[in-house]
């Protein structure tokens, strides 16, 4: 990388002592983007989608889509109400990222969702949160009661005739309602049953409506965006996958935390000099780099790896959100898959046969053999569901499911296998 990560000056969460707080967030020039955006002639609705688009603006919450070529989906307006729903969900094991926008920098997340909606011709936010953020819920709706009183939420905001409202929703306590169509219909007071697609939600969204679903760090980098312009934000880490980055590192490290750096950092320097390397001097020996659901990696397969998707997907994995699980030589594999099988099995809606009875399947199997009972069949059979949920589902929470198990195992097969063989030569 052409600059030190030492150097970086954080701009997600930036050090700034009670940023949090409305006028300090003012003080350092914050609402002043979407001030000069909606008095601008110049700033129309779409050059600000323009600028996310050229910015290429990846979203962080595991798909990792161009946001604003997102936006750009959302059809002429009709008079009708239109829909910006912002997933703060973050109910999968190893992501933990957003709530610190929350806590920390949650009139940045404001000002950003604020610009969409003008981008959009959007007049109501909807902020899902997890449930179980109850602390982070009441910080964030501090700030949202804060924004209001002045004037920068509600009617006619700067006297431009644009008006937004914002709307807080604690989340209903299930894994699937992260899922977009699955929160639209949490949102609408219903049970978070994903929802089959097409028609996509920015044709019928929200009660019907035209709605665009992005991710809270997401629209946290938009003020930079258009205060800074997409050169600036496209010269912050590799040309794929641009911009700041939170790094949500969990596991067997000296100092977990979030740390906000470039994209594209490097996994070691990520794992041996951000984290502070292994506990107790202990050898790396897998990583899991964004949330439970993506493939796991050996050591040795992160060497000269960097955090962004083109490096991750030639790797065998994916970026998702960056919510980095990492792992010592004592980690027993069998353990770890066995835990997130369970994970997906709990939070399963049901809706969908292969999901539903493959998850339970995919658990029971790895049960027998976590507590011995395993035969060596028995991870070929495993293998072979996981080609019978991936892409049958309306969602991909079978996928998120099958694709732990199948890299787990192939990944680490020995591993598996010794736990079997071990069985068979007790039985004999």
């Amino acid at each position: 990388m052409a600059q030190d990560w030492k150097d970086y000056e954080p701009v997600l969460l930036p050090n700034i002592p009670d940023i949090h707080k409305i006028d300090v967030y003012m003080e350092n020039g914050g609402y002043e983007t979407i001030k000069n955006v909606l008095e601008s002639d110049e700033w129309t609705p779409e050059k600000v989608t323009n600028e996310v688009k050229a910015a290429n603006l990846k979203g962080r919450g595991g798909a990792g889509f161009n946001a604003g070529l997102k936006w750009s989906f959302m059809p002429e307006p009709d008079g009708g109400p239109r829909y910006l729903a912002a997933n703060g969900d973050e109910s999968e094991p190893g992501t933990f990222k957003d709530r610190k926008i929350f806590e920390y920098n949650p009139h940045q997340f404001i000002e950003g969702a604020l610009i969409a909606s003008y981008a959009m011709t959007i007049d109501v936010v909807h902020v899902y949160i997890r449930g179980e953020y109850k602390s982070w819920i009441d910080m964030f709706q501090k700030a949202v009661d804060d924004a209001y009183e002045k004037g920068f939420l509600g009617k006619n905001i700067f006297g431009s005739g644009h008006s937004v409202d914002m709307y807080v929703t604690s989340g209903a306590g299930a894994y699937i309602c992260g899922e977009e169509t699955g929160m639209m219909e949490s949102l609408e007071g219903k049970r978070g049953y994903p929802r089959t697609k097409p028609p996509f939600p920015a044709q019928k969204g929200l009660w019907g409506r035209p709605t665009t679903i992005n991710n809270i760090e997401t629209l946290t980098n938009v003020p930079l965006i258009i205060k800074n312009g997409s050169d600036w934000f496209k010269n912050i880490g590799p040309d794929d996958h641009p911009g700041p980055i939170l790094y949500g590192i969990s596991g067997h490290v000296n100092k977990p935390g979030v740390y906000e750096l470039p994209s594209g950092m490097p996994i070691k320097t990520l794992i041996e000099e951000v984290a502070d390397g292994i506990r107790g001097g202990k050898k790396f020996k897998a990583l899991i780099p964004g949330g439970a659901s993506t493939p796991v990696l050996r050591a040795d397969m992160c060497e000269g790896v960097t955090m962004n998707a083109d490096s991750l997907r030639e790797a065998g994995t994916l970026m998702g959100t960056a919510g980095m699980v990492v792992m010592d030589e004592d980690t027993d594999m069998v353990e770890v898959l066995w835990r997130i099988t369970h994970f997906f099995h709990h939070e399963s809606c049901g809706q969908c046969t292969p999901c539903r009875e493959g998850t339970g399947w995919l658990e029971k199997l790895l049960l027998k053999i976590r507590e011995g009972r395993g035969e060596v069949k028995d991870l070929d059979l495993l293998l072979d569901l996981t080609t019978q949920m991936e892409g049958r589902t309306i969602c991909a929470l079978a996928d998120a499911a099958a694709w732990p198990v199948r890299n787990t195992i192939n990944r680490f097969r020995d591993e598996f296998e010794q736990r079997c063989k071990k069985t068979a030569h007790a039985l004999a």
